[in-house]
């Protein structure tokens, strides 16, 4: 592989779309509610809007990917074709679909439209691999369960066969997303973009016999819980060395469409920087790990990619179905950086990292309106008073807060300001 490997984002909404690529993306993927596997997603991404962020990245040298990865209906084929013509009418730079019968219908219809296939369609050899590759599939979203020596195996088989794995992410209970759990429970089709994260919820377990009639509740151990599909959160930050010494991975992909704008961009400045010490021969997980672990997660697993499938025994999260990350978000800038847009309680003196696109350069200040100052190799915030665009002074502001209260200088656009959880035990040495 020649060039460097890319790094694609979730983009969720435009905003998200244009924070990923701030804090690092190649490209993202995305799509508007039909046939896309995140509909409560794509309904914040209008034609409009989804067009507007395919200019934008093309502007930025970027890419978009399209999802029309759902699984259709035969009441909705003509409705299909429709949508297939509209979307490419927007000019990405490629569509993601899952299903044989859509792949054939996006290559006959947009004969030059690159097609990725989705992870959906579960390809872990090199017979799927080329049978979808001679149907027009130019790259391959692997199944979840997949490992690098079957990655490896694809890629001598098929050398021109582009190659996307998934690093970091909520993990799904069931083989590579094809569940059917929330069908039957609440009758939202996980794949057709309304999962309900059944999987996440506690259950009760019971015993039956049909013989006696009788039904024993099956009691868990005290502390261990009843969460007992709840996958943990992919995370592969540490093993980017194995990953890209493979030499077959085209591109790393993040999960999270619905997720925070924050996760948005975080998880792009951690594999950004990842990406780039690898290639710089100076890899520090710690670096990565301390932004990660900054995030709200069920735990982290490195899963399968690395490892086999039976050798993993801590992909799951029994005793909590989520958990708070080392930070809080207290804010984020306004698109212009002028003013602080408060997430969560903010006070006088509070120290306040901050967390701003790569290649950010911010000055060091002290004004009336607070103080930017380095400490440990990190920058951080500090404001002397709180001055609403209104012109009120406030002691404290607090989530929900919508008056924009002015910075002591101008940031990047969507600067993000955290505050540690646990001042004195960080999670990870300072870099």
């Amino acid at each position: 592989m020649g060039t460097k490997v890319e790094l694609l984002s979730p983009a969720g909404t435009l905003e998200k779309l244009k924070i990923a690529f701030d804090y690092g993306a190649d490209a993202v993927y995305g799509g508007v509610s039909h046939f896309s596997l995140r509909i409560r997603s794509g309904k914040e991404f209008t034609f409009e809007d989804f067009e507007a962020g395919i200019k934008y990245a093309h502007k930025r040298g970027k890419k978009v990917y399209a999802t029309i990865n759902g699984f259709p209906f035969n009441s909705q084929l003509n409705l299909l074709k429709k949508h297939i013509l509209k979307m490419a009418a927007l000019q990405p730079d490629a569509f993601i679909v899952a299903t044989p019968g859509v792949l054939k219908l996006a290559h006959e219809l947009v004969p030059d439209m690159p097609l990725h296939l989705s992870t959906q369609a579960n390809v872990m050899n090199v017979l799927d691999a080329k049978v979808y590759c001679d149907m027009g599939a130019t790259r391959i979203i692997t199944a979840r369960e997949i490992s690098l020596k079957d990655l490896k195996a694809i890629k001598e088989e098929l050398p021109d066969l582009e190659l996307e794995v998934f690093v970091h992410g909520s993990m799904c209970f069931a083989y590579s997303g094809r569940c059917l759990i929330s069908t039957l429970q609440s009758g939202r089709v996980p794949n057709r973009g309304s999962c309900a994260n059944d999987c996440r919820f506690p259950y009760e377990i019971y015993a039956a016999n049909p013989e006696t009639g009788t039904l024993f509740k099956l009691e868990e151990e005290k502390g261990i819980g009843t969460y007992i599909m709840n996958s943990k959160d992919l995370n592969l930050a540490s093993h980017m060395q194995e990953i890209l010494d493979s030499g077959v991975v085209d591109s790393v992909k993040i999960e999270g469409r619905t997720k925070t704008a924050y996760y948005a961009a975080v998880t792009a400045k951690a594999y950004r920087m990842a990406i780039d010490d690898y290639y710089a021969d100076k890899l520090d997980s710690t670096k990565y790990q301390y932004e990660l672990e900054s995030l709200q997660n069920r735990g982290y697993t490195d899963a399968y990619l690395v490892s086999r499938p039976f050798e993993k025994h801590d992909t799951q999260s029994l005793d909590f179905t989520m958990q708070f990350g080392t930070h809080q978000v207290t804010g984020v800038t306004n698109e212009a950086g002028t003013h602080y847009m408060c997430k969560f309680t903010t006070r006088l003196g509070d120290e306040l990292e901050v967390v701003a696109p790569q290649e950010s350069k911010i000055e060091l200040v002290d004004n009336e309106n607070g103080r930017t100052y380095e400490k440990d190799g990190r920058l951080y915030l500090q404001f002397k008073q709180l001055k609403a665009e209104n012109g009120k002074f406030l002691e404290v502001i607090h989530s929900g807060n919508t008056n924009p209260i002015e910075l002591p200088i101008k940031f990047p656009a969507f600067t993000f300001f955290r505050i540690s959880l646990h001042p004195d035990t960080e999670a990870y040495p300072k870099s």
